[in-house]
This record gives C-alpha cells, sequence and structure tokens, in this order.
C-alpha cells in the first residue's frame, strides 16, 4: 500500500489515532506488541517477570519537501545491540516524571536534540522486547532547524528516511534468522544500504498499522 502523506496534515493524523497517556504492561496481554507476537511458538510463555521499562522518541521532522524519520546507527563499541539501527531512546530513570521526559532526555545524550525543538504528539502502543524491555515510544515533530549531533560514545551516525517510505506496507518484510538455537521472525525495512530490523522495524510497523494501514 502505498501512502500520500502531507507533512501539514501529520499532526492532526496523530492527534485521533495516538494514544494520550502511555500503556502499561497490566493491560490485557492478548493485545501487547512486541517479538513475540510474530512467532509465539519460538518465544515460549511470556515472561512473568516485571519487565524493564524504556522510553524512545520517534522523531519525525518536519522538512519541507516532505517529512522523515530520523534514525541512528549505535556505536560498535556498545556492549549490547552494537551497529544496529535505533531511536534515540532507553531505560526510563526514577528522575523522569514520564515517558516523554525520559525519550527526550535520551535524545538529548544520544543526538543532542534540544527538547524545545520537539513536539510531542503521542504514544504509540508499547513494544515488549525479546531481552523483556517494555519500550514505550513517543512521536515527536521535531522542527528542521533542530541542531543534531551523534554523542560518539552511544551513536556512530545519524540519518533520515522519508516517512512515506517507511509508513508504506510494501517496503515492510518479515524475515527470519536462528538466534539462540531458534529460529525466529522479525520485520526488516531495507533502506538502501541501512538494514532496519527488530524492535526498531517492529515500531515502524505499529506505527503504520496505528496511524495509516486502514487509509
Amino acid at each position: 500500500m502505498t501512502v500520500a502523506i502531507a507533512d501539514h496534515a501529520f499532526a492532526e493524523r496523530c492527534a485521533g489515532r495516538l494514544r494520550r497517556d502511555p500503556p502499561g504492561f497490566a493491560e490485557p496481554r492478548a493485545d501487547l506488541k512486541g517479538d513475540h507476537a510474530l512467532d509465539p511458538a519460538s518465544w515460549g510463555a511470556m515472561p512473568s517477570a516485571e519487565p524493564r521499562r524504556a522510553a524512545v522518541l520517534v522523531p519525525v521532522i518536519d522538512r519541507p519537501a516532505g517529512p522523515t524519520i530520523l534514525l541512528t546507527e549505535r556505536s560498535a563499541s556498545l556492549r549490547s545491540h552494537s551497529g544496529q539501527i535505533a531511536f534515540p531512546g532507553g531505560r526510563i530513570d526514577p528522575e523522569d516524571a514520564t515517558p516523554v521526559d525520559a525519550a527526550l532526555r535520551e535524545a538529548e545524550e544520544e543526538v543532542a536534540l534540544p527538547r524545545r525543538f520537539v513536539r510531542p504528539l503521542g504514544y504509540l502502543d508499547a513494544y515488549l522486547s525479546g531481552t523483556n524491555f517494555f519500550v514505550l515510544p513517543v512521536v515527536g515533530l521535531v522542527r528542521p532547524e533542530a541542531p543534531m549531533a551523534p554523542n560518539p560514545d552511544e551513536v556512530a551516525d545519524l540519518f533520515e528516511v522519508p516517512l512515506a517510505f517507511l509508513m508504506n506496507g510494501a517496503n515492510h518484510a518479515l524475515h527470519e534468522r536462528e538466534w539462540g538455537g531458534r529460529l525466529r521472525r522479525y520485520y526488516a525495512i531495507p533502506f538502501g544500504d541501512r538494514y532496519i530490523w527488530g524492535v526498531t522495524a517492529g515500531i515502524l510497523r505499529n506505527m503504520y498499522e496505528r496511524l495509516y494501514a486502514d487509509g
């Protein structure tokens, strides 16, 4: 499905379709998005332990030529998920008043994006990762003049992908790979020489389903 996206209509669409409040882990688990949803047999039983909470910013930049989504390539020196494509984000700290505050703080730390340039629009559905992180994605509209620079300790590179490309379901593929002795299925969205997959692609797929899948 090809989606025509006008930047002036994006915030209005989000206002009608995004969550105003962050979803909680105690909500009905049958509807919980995450790694388990694509292949329940490989996942096994859902974890009984309370997951660790994290927040990511889905930064939609209001470019004159059309909105884009900012993504990062994680530093090769990081202990986990090194070199992978990600959103700015991380664990929710006790001093973070809300998941929005956590997402904006992490964006400042990782890509030097000042929060005054970001207009939070709402939450996507939470995503439960295979490492038992309950990830709360915050969609934020970023002004095009916002200054940004990667923190080399965490981020190797920054790049933008047109929102219209990412919100086109024809660009989403289900891939498989062996991981931990099991064959796992996951969403992937290849873009040039970038391979967007795993939690990041899963969140983008959920964004497509919430905002654009029904036209």
